[in-house]
């Protein structure tokens, strides 16, 4: 390599070597912010008796949206303009949304159902011609036992339909 080479790459070190050290820096503020806040929201959930599941999910969600945010400040860092980025993330959560209504519904219907708590496991409930004794309570299903067999019920359908609690 000759010397215009090595200037050419000195000067761009120079340049641009600050901005991400600095943008890394961020970025693994938030990395280590985010864990942290995964295992918090997770202890806090335990210790306020929330179910596991809803307990997992307020996990991801809080490092999820700490990691998109060091993203996003780590990427400003850099000089990059950040608003057509947030313009697609927006533009891509309402499509998202529209699309996936029914399992967000659900999803949202799962958490509820964990929070009021308005059977328990070991119920025997009775919603929309389904009978059975609750055997599970998932995010999107509550799993009903018969002697007929099993039941996948959409907590959706719990959420908005009458529910019997019949012991």
């Amino acid at each position: 390599m000759n010397e215009e080479s090595f200037a050419w790459v000195y000067q761009w070190a120079w340049n641009w070597g600050p901005k991400i050290a600095l943008a890394a820096v961020i970025f693994a503020v938030f990395w280590f912010g985010a864990q942290f806040a995964r295992r918090g929201a997770l202890v806090a959930a335990r210790n306020a008796g929330l179910h596991e599941h809803l307990a997992l999910l307020l996990g991801r969600s809080a490092f999820l949206i700490l990691l998109v945010f060091g993203t996003l400040s780590s990427l400003g860092t850099l000089g990059i303009n950040i608003t057509a980025i947030v313009a697609g993330l927006g533009l891509t959560g309402f499509a998202l949304g529209f699309a996936l209504k029914d399992v967000i519904s659900n999803l949202l219907a799962g958490v509820l159902i964990l929070v009021y708590r308005p059977f328990e496991i070991g119920n025997r409930i009775r919603v929309s011609g389904c009978e059975g004794r609750v055997s599970a309570i998932d995010l999107r299903y509550t799993h009903l036992e018969h002697e007929d067999g099993s039941y996948l019920v959409p907590n959706g359908k719990l959420f908005t339909d009458s529910i019997a609690v019949l012991e």
